[in-house]
């Protein structure tokens, strides 16, 4: 059996066939089968040969380092992803208990590894043995540690260090770094699993093949290259932005293609044409999802990156800002005025596989005030672990009715199977828009509460003249009947939501409807409304997937189904 592994031929009811309980019997069953050949002995000789013959190019990736945090792991303390272990000047945390299932898939994804070259010979020396302690203990196969989530990361990381490693290591040490190099590198183009992460796979054994010199290489290079040319055009969108609709994966990609480009480079070998206009496209939107505060939007699982990582990710690009308004592609429109800046998802989340980390938040936005980011979401990404609840309506700014939302990511045995898909989200959204001198209108309707038999309408005017954004948020019945509204009265709850950044911090007037927001540079502003009632609720921010204290302003109402309800708001700035 030296191959792929065989495709299982079952026969399921016609009712199941395409839908997600069929899609997730048929996912796992493949993946019981792919586990199996995997750790077989016909594989691991498979992806030994042929034997690499030394190390070549040495990738540069542009993420910034942190020098710092190297020491302390040099020290005997790490810290990955909000654990830590004190494991002395030369513990192994391959052989401890981790403290989290979070912590662990960083430790394997050599998260550390940059920060670790990056203080210099010691730190070397100190990750070749940490390297060596992975090895002894993973280095056949191992389900987890071998798996998509981590060894995608692991690959990009060896091969970026290779060469800084091999400066300090004997020939012996060498020669298992290359070792475990090719193997990891072939390894990464045969896993089917996590289709959405099928590019930055490919991109990440290209860079192994560019690392390992001599014809080996060539085989790897040729693979990758033919793997991931089709996943360009299908996961970088016409206007840059990434297929799952996450700006910040856009940027991560960005990294990625930047460091196969270099490494490519080095190695004598052309890069695809695609290549290259997959780095401007991705660029550009990287410069329209930035924000007036200098980070990052966050949408669809996408935090809230910062400047010095955004300068990094586009200090190659001399074009400087593009006068872009709108992403049609990825569905998102910007809105600039004097000092107010408004960016709104304006399109349907992604469906299937790139929906692992979607949210159903339609008609979400985040607003800029004076560069203070006043408006935002919770920031939910796939590093808070655990935490879907969060990728739910109410966890943005945008519309929630009753205790429901306007989707749901899946759970249980599919969600096992397949990962956290979002279902039932909004199926169609339109967006209209007009820019005159006196302002911006920006209209959005969504059918992500049909199941209520409701449509969310959401407009804005970003007024240019008078310096403020006026806001009406409306649900209308999906179908008008008059006697349904002669009919019991039914009422929901609803209610317009403001997620407040940790940063700023809001007052309610002794009106008990207006609201004054002020962010860290004390500016204020007035959010005014026509809600039955005003309520300023405990919320939560995510920071590289840890939770900070913020707050949400609730303007709340009822509708009733058959006949629908608005709510008006306006966000000026305070006199004074």
């Amino acid at each position: 059996m030296a191959g792929k592994p065989p495709v299982l031929g079952l026969a399921f009811p016609a009712r199941l066939r395409g839908g997600v309980l069929w899609k997730a019997i048929r996912a796992e069953a493949a993946g019981h089968v792919e586990r199996e050949w995997f750790g077989s002995g016909p594989h691991r000789l498979k992806i030994a040969l042929p034997r690499p013959e030394g190390l070549s190019a040495r990738p540069h990736d542009p993420r910034p380092v942190d020098p710092a945090h190297g020491q302390k792991i040099l020290s005997g303390a790490l810290t990955l992803d909000g654990g830590a272990l004190r494991l002395g000047v030369d513990g192994d945390p391959f052989d401890t208990a981790s403290p989290s299932r979070r912590f662990a898939v960083s430790l394997h994804r050599f998260d550390w590894l940059p920060d670790l070259v990056a203080v210099g010979p010691d730190g070397a020396r100190r990750a070749l043995r940490l390297i060596d302690d992975w090895r002894r203990v993973f280095g056949k196969w191992n389900a987890f540690s071998w798996g998509p989530e981590c060894l995608e990361r692991r690959v990009h990381h060896l091969a970026c260090a290779a060469k800084t490693l091999a400066a300090e290591a004997s020939d012996a040490e060498v020669a298992d770094l290359v070792f475990d190099l090719a193997r990891q590198g072939r390894h990464l183009l045969e896993i089917t699993r996590a289709p959405e992460r099928t590019l930055e796979r490919a991109v990440a054994a290209g860079l192994a093949g560019c690392v390992l010199a001599g014809k080996p290489g060539e085989p790897l290079i040729d693979a990758a290259l033919k793997a991931l040319v089709p996943q360009l055009d299908a996961m970088v969108l016409g206007d840059g932005g990434h297929a799952t609709r996450s700006p910040e994966a856009g940027v991560e990609l960005l990294f990625d293609l930047l460091t196969l480009d270099d490494a490519l480079g080095q190695r004598g070998r052309p890069s695809p044409e695609a290549l290259s206009r997959a780095i401007d496209r991705l660029s550009s939107a990287t410069r329209f999802f930035t924000l007036g505060d200098g980070h990052l939007a966050a949408f669809h699982g996408g935090e809230t990156v910062g400047p010095a990582r955004i300068a990094a990710a586009l200090a190659h690009d001399d074009a400087g800002p593009r006068s872009l308004n709108a992403a049609p592609h990825s569905g998102y429109h910007k809105m600039i005025g004097g000092s107010i800046e408004v960016i709104a998802d304006c399109g349907p989340p992604p469906v299937g596989p790139l929906s692992v980390n979607a949210c159903a938040q339609p008609a979400a936005f985040e607003i800029v005030c004076a560069k203070d980011r006043l408006i935002t979401s919770c920031g939910w990404s796939p590093e808070a672990a655990g935490a879907h609840a969060f990728r739910l309506s109410d966890a943005a700014s945008t519309v929630s009715v009753g205790d429901g939302s306007a989707g749901r990511p899946l759970s249980g045995f599919r969600a096992k199977a397949l990962g956290p898909w979002l279902v039932d989200g909004a199926a169609k959204v339109e967006a209209k828009r007009h820019d005159d001198v006196g302002g911006v209108w920006l209209d959005i309707v969504h059918d992500g509460w049909r199941h209520l038999g409701l449509t969310h309408a959401r407009r804005l005017f970003l007024d240019a003249v008078q310096d403020e954004l006026r806001g009406e948020d409306s649900l209308s019945p999906l179908a008008l009947d008059p006697k349904a509204a002669e009919g019991p009265r039914r009422y929901l709850p609803f209610a317009v939501r403001f997620h407040l950044h940790p940063d700023a911090r809001a007052s309610i007037a002794r009106d008990g409807k207006s609201v004054l927001i002020r962010g860290p540079s004390n500016i204020g502003w007035w959010l005014r409304n026509d809600a039955v009632d005003v309520e300023i609720a405990p919320s939560a921010h995510f920071d590289h997937g840890l939770a900070r204290k913020a707050g949400q302003i609730v303007l709340k109402s009822q509708v009733r189904p058959e006949v629908g309800a608005k709510i008006r708001w306006k966000l000026t700035k305070a006199e004074g």
